[in-house]
C-alpha cells in the first residue's frame, strides 16, 4: 500500500467509539467461512457487540455452524451506506469459540447473560431471549479488526 492509501486509510479509520457506536446499532453482519476444499461461504447473521466481543446467533445445522465447527477461522463485515461517500463499515477477523450448550434451551450460562440481554433488546426489543432449540452461540474476539467511514472524506 502507498503511503498515500496508508494516510487515507488512517483518515477514514472509525474511533474506537465511533466503531463501538456502529457495532450497537447495525442489526446484519456477513459470516465468511471455508468449507473443506476452501470454498469461501458467506452468510448474513444478526449479531450483538458487548465492547469486546462479537456475538452470533447462529443455527446449528446451519452450513456455516458445521463450517466453524471443522475450521474455526471467520471474518465478518458490517457495513451500511448506499452512496459511495455515505459507505462505513467494520470487518473482523478471529477464531470462533462456541459458548453455552448447543442448541441453546436457557441451561444458566453466566457469560452468556450479558450478551442475550445485548442481543434481545437490540434485535426483538425485549430484556430477555426466547430460546427455540435451534440456535446457539458463537464468540468472536477479533484477532484484526479493520474499519471505514467514507463520509470522513467530505465528498458528499
Amino acid at each position: 500500500m502507498t503511503s498515500t492509501g496508508q494516510r487515507r486509510g488512517r483518515r477514514i479509520m472509525m474511533t474506537a467509539a465511533e466503531r463501538d457506536a456502529f457495532l450497537a446499532a447495525e442489526r446484519t453482519c456477513r459470516v465468511a467461512t471455508a468449507g473443506a476444499d476452501g470454498t469461501p461461504h458467506v452468510s448474513p447473521l444478526w449479531f450483538a457487540w458487548d465492547g469486546t466481543s462479537l456475538w452470533l446467533y447462529s443455527i446449528t445445522r446451519s452450513r456455516r455452524w458445521a463450517q466453524l465447527r471443522e475450521r474455526p477461522r471467520l471474518s465478518v463485515v458490517v457495513d451500511a451506506g448506499e452512496e459511495y461517500g455515505e459507505l462505513r463499515g467494520v470487518e473482523l477477523t478471529g477464531t470462533a469459540e462456541f459458548v453455552g450448550e448447543a442448541p441453546r434451551t436457557g441451561e444458566p450460562c453466566a457469560e452468556l447473560e450479558a450478551p442475550e440481554r445485548l442481543f434481545a433488546r437490540k434485535n426483538f426489543g425485549m430484556d430477555a431471549m426466547v430460546y427455540d432449540g435451534r440456535h446457539a452461540w458463537i464468540r468472536l474476539t477479533p484477532e484484526s479488526l479493520t474499519s471505514w467511514d467514507f463520509r470522513k472524506l467530505g465528498l458528499g
